[in-house]
This record gives structure tokens, C-alpha cells and sequence, in this order.
């Protein structure tokens, strides 16, 4: 090292780009104990550089080394400046990492000259709640060449994501920060995009006369991607763009490999990657979570679903749609719903078929889909849909509630004649469900709340199996448990506490559908399968639709689930045993073989003390002392039927879907099972076990068939 100007300058060992032989010139890294030659005033930034993210902040990251300057100290409230020594311009570029909140000259860091600011910058991202991921910017000072010159970074904004994060600040004779602007003609189907898991995110815009049309956060590939994922042109179809990406590294090759194709780019291997579900619904790319506006018209199933278009990660929340006609094979579409701009994501919410037009939103042949979801930058929203549910327009008048709260669920309240919502609320303090009406899906009263759940309510009338004149109204939250009660088209009163519903490790944020044919009158659902798909293009899936029952038991009313009848379309060869005695140890089964099976068997619970199957590697217990069922690290009470319990498993390469006693216990497990793990086997411990009848079916995978692709 050498002392300029009372500055440090590092010849070597700084991990930044050099030019000629003219190296670099850092003025601050903030990784020293205190601030140095800088002067604090005010409470915003501390007596000390901060460490990476302060208490209560957001995660901050793209910073160097383990220091730098972050005005959260005081909170978004504070106030304060910190002003740097003189230096001489001495390169032509001045670079920084920036991150905070956007607010001109209220949160910003600025260079003077004789007192006078010459060049200033705030925070990269104009979003709502701004970012705390740094990026590079740089200002060209070639016109203040041999000037003497001093910084300052400025934090007087209370509130409103009010900070500034500051870092290695560095003159230089290169510019860091590269701001790619592309300009191109869309006449492709697919604009293509690189993808690197874990690499900085970049907020990139798609710009056409002006207007931004798309805009997301991606981990934008500067080599060789991961992965590719795309963006759909159909709307813009022979419209010239201007491709924007804040902040690239000057290395940055990601702008160059985006291009336009008519297929997916690394598409090759779509839907036989190796951790891909064969018969449960994943997206093309990308991530997904919770079903979103379940509901069924003419022929069609819709799923729609909470997702990620541009990254295997959670953001950027879209509504992402496939339709099946069986419940079983979906093809994806174009995604339904994007978000009104970036920041205000597409939360979670449901859909209904508006047959006699209530909201006046019908223009053609077609019966109105409506959906109801949580705008998060605005509230409780709606859009229909004239074309079957393929594209939807935003009301003008959104949002149609505002609270604190988020997934409504909307259905018709047939005896009232009126629209109902279930929505997930927050008030004093507590979490609950809020029921409002409306007679035209646009104009909602507030009734009633009820507590005790959290996100993503739904509620349904359903009747008693075997007594169809009797029936109970289930409400429930993300996690499934759920109440019985009455309804009256206002207010839910609970018969008794909640119930637990499911006893698995990858259950969450289930719908049912709306608008099923009375001549089917299943209640089918739907729920998010939390499996993660370390390495894949895609991330997370669809747990299989089950119908749900409602029976009595020795313990009042249950929910019962089983998978629905339409698996049977997937059978592909049966193997089928009856009156087997398994002996003391694992019996493995001859026969069928793969990673895809449907299986039913009744076991008779004598003297074995546990007894079961093998699936994949993974047991399936049952504990005939203590009547207990386990998976992994899952258990459930499981009482013997006329001496017996009959299991019911769906297996898939990432999931074991346990069915036992008719639904009575439902308890799905996610996990990537073992490729090598030998075939399926009984096994019984210190006696034999009994099995009364074993029926296993191999599946052929639904992508397989030709089906998932878009059209």
C-alpha cells in the first residue's frame, strides 16, 4: 500500500477490474472499526460502519467485504449526514455500491465541489419498499478532471423505506456499473433469459413506447447459466422493445446471451428432467406455491397457482394457469395474471363463474370467470376474464377491500343470493378469517370475523356421507385444520374446536374447487406440495387433487381425503396378491418395478408388533401396540377397522402420498426418493402379518403422453 492524499490505495489484492497501469483508487471500504476521516452527524448512521444487516432490517446484501455504511442504525425514522475528506479527481470514473430506498436528495450520497453538489444518486430501485441489494453505479467525471472534491451520504428522509447503504467507493479509469439497454424487434414466441441460482438479483424492464409492460427481479446469469427461463411475447408480437438490467458487473455477459426463439431454450429434456413429478402438476420454469381460482367451466379444470415466471426461488408473484380436463394430465398456458406493477405481486385468491353477469363484466358467448386476489401493493382485487380464463382485465375500481390481509375466497351464498368472501385478517393484534358480501362481486360489506387462522381460508358447504340431507360448513386456514359449523351467508359459528386435517410434512395453502357440476358433486382439492428441487429448472408442485368427504365417526364428523378416481387413468399394468403371509422381516415383492405406483392393501393386525411396506427405500409403519402410522418423522393415530387397516399410497420420484382407512388419515410426505432402492416389500416384526389383499398398480407419467406442453 502507498498514502495519496491522505487516502489508502490498494496496489494489490483488490478484486476489481485495473486499466492500463493506472490502478484504482478506493477513497472508503468501510472495513475499518470506525469511520475514520469521515464525520457522522445525526443518529442515521451510527458511530460505526454497519456489519451487514442491522436489527429489524431486511436481509441486505451485494455489499464487499464484512463492512459498510447503512443508514438503518436509528431505524427509517432517523436522520443524519456523513460527509468524506477532500480528495483530487484524479480518474475519470467514480464508482460505489448503492442500495436504500429511491428519494432524491433526501436519501442519497452526493459529490461537492466548492460546496456545490455536481453529481448525486440514490437508491437503484424506485419499487415500493426500495432494496437492500447494492449494485454498482458509477458517475463519468471526465469534465472534473484535477478538481478538488469531497462526499457526502445523506439521509434526511423519515420513513418510506427512508436509508441509504453506501459501499467501496473507487475512482477509477474503468466504469463498473454497466446499465445495458437492448433494443429489439419482438417476432418470436420466447424471449429467452439466463438464469444462475444465487447470483445477485437483477430488476430488469421490458420498455415498448414508453411504457414499462414487464418488469421482475431475475438472478440474471453473467456466464453460463443454470437454466433458461422465458417470457412470453405474445402480446407484444411485432412491437420494438428496449430490454433494460440495473446494475450489471462489468464482466457481465447476461444482456448478450438473452435472445428470442420459438421454443424454450435448454426445453430439450422438458418434463424428463431427473427430479421432475411424473404424475403431480410442476411448472415449466420456475417456482410455484399455492393453488390459486380452483374452479371449473365447461370442461375444464383451472389451476391456477402463486408463481415465479423468472427464478427457482420465491418472487415475483404471478398467477400462473394450467387446465386439465381430468384432474390428472394439465397443460400450462400463458400466465393469467401479472402483476399492476413491480412491487404490488399477485398474492393468493380464488375465481368464480359469474353466470348471471352479477358484475356486468360480459362481452361475448362466454360465461365471465372472475378472480378474486390480494394485490399486495393495493388489497383485495378483481379481474374477469370473456375468453374462458385465459386472459383477465383488471377493475378499474380495485381495490374492492382494503385491510390488513390477504387470499380471498369468493363463492355464490345460494340461499342468500348473494356473493360471500372468506378472507384471512388481522385486527388487534390477532389472526383470524373476516366474511364480507357483495351483490356483484364489486361492492363488499364487512359482517363478521372469526379467529384462530392463518392465510388462506376456505370455506364450503359439504354433506354428510350416507345422510345427504344432513351437512356441516368446513372453514379452514393454510395448514388444513379445519371447524365445523354453520353458516348463514354472514357469519360462521363453530360447532367446536378445530379438527386436524392432515399429518404430513409438505401440506399447505389447499383450495377446493368452485362451480363443480351438480351432477358430479365431489368437493375436490387441491393443495401445495412445499418439495423442494435442488438443481432443476423448477422448484416445488401440486399435491395430487383428493375429493373430500365428510363421514361420521366414534368421534363426531370427520374430513376424510382420498385421491380422486381419475388416478386410475394413469394405471398402467396391476399386479395383484391376495391371503399373504408375511413371515418375521422384509418380503420383497416380485413383479413391479419403477419409481410410479398406485398402491391398496388390508393388513390384518395379529401379533406383529409393526408391520408395512417398503416404498423407494422408505418404510411405511404401522405400530400395531401403541396403533400408530409413520413416515420419516411423521406419525398419526390409527385405529384397527374389523381387526384390519387398509393403506392407500400414490408414490412419485419426490413424494409418498399416504391414504389410510379410507381417507380417514391423510398424511403426505415430500422428499426425493432414492433412484436405487431396491424393489417394493411388506416386512413384518417378531410375527408374522397377515395381508389380506395387495394391489399394485406401476403409473405411466402424464408428461410422457404428450401432455404439458403449451398451445
Amino acid at each position: 500500500m502507498r498514502r495519496w492524499c491522505g487516502l489508502v490505495v490498494l496496489v494489490t489484492g483488490l478484486v476489481l477490474p485495473v486499466v492500463a497501469d493506472r490502478s484504482d483508487i478506493v477513497l472508503a471500504d468501510f472495513e475499518g472499526t470506525d469511520y475514520g476521516d469521515w464525520r457522522a452527524e445525526g443518529e442515521a448512521f451510527g458511530p460505526t460502519p454497519a456489519r451487514g444487516t442491522l436489527p429489524n432490517q431486511m436481509a441486505v446484501s451485494g455489499y464487499q467485504g464484512q463492512g459498510l455504511v447503512n443508514s438503518y442504525h436509528g431505524g427509517d425514522d432517523s436522520t443524519g449526514t456523513l460527509t468524506g475528506p477532500d480528495f483530487v479527481i484524479e480518474r475519470r470514473y467514480l464508482n460505489f455500491l448503492i442500495g436504500g430506498g429511491m428519494h432524491p436528495g433526501k436519501a442519497c450520497i452526493d459529490l461537492l465541489i466548492d460546496g456545490q453538489v455536481v453529481r448525486t444518486a440514490t437508491g437503484p430501485n424506485d419499487r415500493p419498499g426500495g432494496s437492500e441489494a447494492l449494485a454498482w453505479h458509477t458517475w463519468d467525471l471526465a469534465d472534473l478532471q484535477g478538481r478538488t472534491a469531497c462526499l457526502r451520504i445523506v439521509d434526511r428522509q423519515k420513513g418510506g423505506w427512508g436509508h441509504i447503504n453506501i459501499d467501496h467507493i473507487v475512482l477509477s479509469d474503468r466504469r463498473f456499473a454497466v446499465d445495458p439497454r437492448r433494443t429489439m424487434r419482438f417476432e418470436r414466441r420466447y424471449l429467452n433469459l439466463p438464469v444462475k441460482t444465487g447470483a445477485p438479483k437483477r430488476r430488469m424492464r421490458i420498455v415498448i413506447d414508453g411504457r414499462t409492460v414487464r418488469e421482475f427481479e431475475i438472478e440474471l446469469a453473467d456466464g453460463d447459466p443454470d437454466f433458461w427461463v422465458f417470457l412470453d411475447l405474445g402480446p407484444f408480437r411485432g412491437q420494438e422493445a428496449v430490454i433494460e438490467a440495473n446494475a450489471l458487473g462489468p464482466d457481465s455477459r447476461g444482456m448478450e446471451l438473452i435472445h428470442q426463439a420459438d421454443t424454450l431454450t435448454g426445453g430439450e429434456d422438458l418434463y424428463r428432467e431427473k427430479h421432475r413429478q411424473q404424475f403431480h402438476f410442476s411448472s415449466r420454469r420456475g417456482w410455484n406455491n399455492d393453488s390459486n381460482g380452483l374452479v371449473y367451466y365447461d370442461g375444464e379444470y383451472h389451476l391456477y397457482y402463486q408463481h415465479n415466471p423468472y427464478g427457482w426461488d420465491w418472487g415475483n408473484m404471478h398467477w400462473g394457469h394450467a387446465v386439465s380436463t381430468d384432474l390428472v394430465h394439465w397443460r400450462e398456458l400463458p400466465i393469467a395474471i401479472y402483476p399492476h406493477r413491480f412491487g404490488d405481486w399477485v398474492f393468493s385468491g380464488s375465481a368464480v363463474v359469474d353466470k348471471d353477469n352479477t358484475a356486468g363484466f360480459k362481452s361475448g358467448d362466454e360465461d365471465v370467470i372472475l378472480a378474486a386476489y390480494t394485490s399486495t401493493g393495493r388489497g383485495e382485487c378483481i379481474a374477469y376474464s370473456n375468453d374462458r380464463g385465459r386472459t383477465f382485465t383488471d377493475y378499474a375500481g380495485n381495490p374492492v377491500v382494503e385491510h390488513r390481509g390477504r387470499d380471498p375466497k369468493v363463492f355464490w351464498y345460494e340461499p342468500g343470493g348473494h356473493w360471500a368472501m372468506a378472507v384471512y385478517d388481522e385486527w388487534d393484534d390477532k389472526r383470524g378469517i373476516a366474511f364480507y358480501t357483495s351483490p356483484d362481486l364489486k361492492d363488499w360489506r364487512f359482517c363478521s370475523r372469526i379467529e384462530g387462522f392463518y392465510e388462506c381460508p376456505e370455506l364450503f358447504e359439504l354433506s354428510v356421507r350416507g345422510e345427504p340431507s344432513q351437512s356441516r360448513w368446513v372453514l379452514y386456514g393454510a395448514d388444513g385444520d379445519y371447524m365445523l359449523g354453520g353458516f348463514d351467508g354472514r357469519t360462521f359459528t363453530p360447532d367446536g374446536p378445530k379438527i386436524r386435517f392432515q399429518y404430513g410434512n409438505c401440506f399447505y395453502a389447499s383450495q377446493t374447487y368452485n362451480n363443480i357440476p351438480a351432477s358430479d358433486g365431489r368437493r375436490i382439492q387441491i393443495a401445495w406440495g412445499r418439495i423442494a428441487t435442488p438443481g432443476m429448472p423448477f422448484n416445488q408442485c401440486m399435491l395430487f387433487p383428493v375429493e373430500l368427504t365428510l363421514r361420521p365417526t366414534e368421534e363426531g364428523l370427520r374430513l376424510f381425503a382420498q385421491p380422486v378416481r381419475e388416478v386410475q387413468t394413469l394405471h398402467e399394468r396391476a399386479y395383484t396378491w391376495r391371503d399373504l403371509t408375511v413371515r418375521p422381516g422384509r418380503q420383497p415383492l416380485s413383479g413391479p418395478s419403477g419409481r410410479l405406483f398406485h398402491i391398496k392393501a388390508r393388513f390384518r393386525v395379529g401379533q406383529a408388533r409393526r408391520l408395512g411396506l417398503e416404498v423407494c427405500g422408505t418404510p411405511v409403519s404401522y405400530d400395531a401396540a401403541r396403533e400408530v402410522l409413520q413416515c420419516r418423522d411423521r406419525t398419526a393415530s390409527l385405529e384397527p377397522v374389523d381387526g384390519g387397516i387398509d393403506l392407500e399410497l400414490l408414490i412419485d420420484r419426490n413424494s409418498i402420498e399416504i391414504f389410510a382407512n379410507d381417507g380417514r388419515v391423510y398424511m403426505p410426505i415430500g422428499g426425493i426418493l432414492p433412484e436405487t432402492s431396491g424393489p417394493l416389500g411388506l416386512f413384518s416384526e417378531e410375527a408374522s402379518t397377515r395381508v389380506e389383499a395387495l394391489r399394485v398398480w406401476t403409473l405411466r407419467s402424464v408428461w410422457s403422453e404428450g401432455e404439458g406442453t403449451s398451445r
